[in-house]
């Protein structure tokens, strides 16, 4: 072999050397960046299933509790600031007041036996209650996939790869605070 070409072999080593782990993280970000993508998709659509469950809910619940109207108000404005949420700070915010409206709606059910035993209002509830437990769920899939993927972008030398291709930060789903508020339960109105 002559020296030009061992020179030319060793040169093209280096650069695999250097290029394969540039190539693998970017890689390796590129899909971490597209489970992102497709959980914050499927707390979506469980939102979504969420918010068209509520009409029929709160149409069944007027029926009994025509005079309870600020609860309907704030579940018909909850649900509008949901559907016009556009990044994952504002869907959490919106979905946060959305549950909590939902659930006084519910405290006020207790109010009314005929409408607890109705069974298309139990049917209802269910069907709620099931879509509350995969919004838990796709919200923990979401954070899980954004804890790897934040993680993954700061690490070295990933971190210089994700400043060069512009893989940013991405926002964990996290509740507001009127999520936290335990609604007030009272039955002498």
């Amino acid at each position: 072999m002559s020296k030009k070409v061992r020179t030319i072999a060793i040169v093209a080593a280096i650069l695999l050397v250097i290029i394969m782990p540039i190539i693998g993280g970017y890689n390796k970000m590129v899909s971490l960046e597209q489970k992102v993508t497709v959980t914050e998709g499927n707390i979506d659509t469980q939102l979504q299933r969420r918010s068209d469950l509520i009409p029929n809910l709160v149409e069944t619940v007027k029926g009994y509790a025509s005079q309870e109207k600020d609860i309907f108000i704030k579940v018909a404005e909850a649900r509008a600031k949901l559907a016009g949420a556009t990044n994952v700070t504002d869907k959490a915010k919106a979905d946060g007041e959305l549950g909590s409206a939902v659930s006084r709606l519910l405290v006020i059910v207790e109010k009314y036996p005929d409408l607890k035993s109705s069974a298309n209002f139990k049917d209802l509830t269910v069907a709620l209650e099931g879509t509350e437990n995969r919004i838990g769920t796709a919200r923990i899939d979401y954070n899980t996939s954004v804890g790897e993927y934040n993680t993954t972008i700061k690490r070295f030398p990933n971190n210089i790869i994700s400043g060069i291709f512009g893989f940013d930060k991405k926002p964990l789903y996290k509740a507001s605070e009127s999520a936290k508020v335990v609604p007030k339960v009272d039955f002498t109105k």
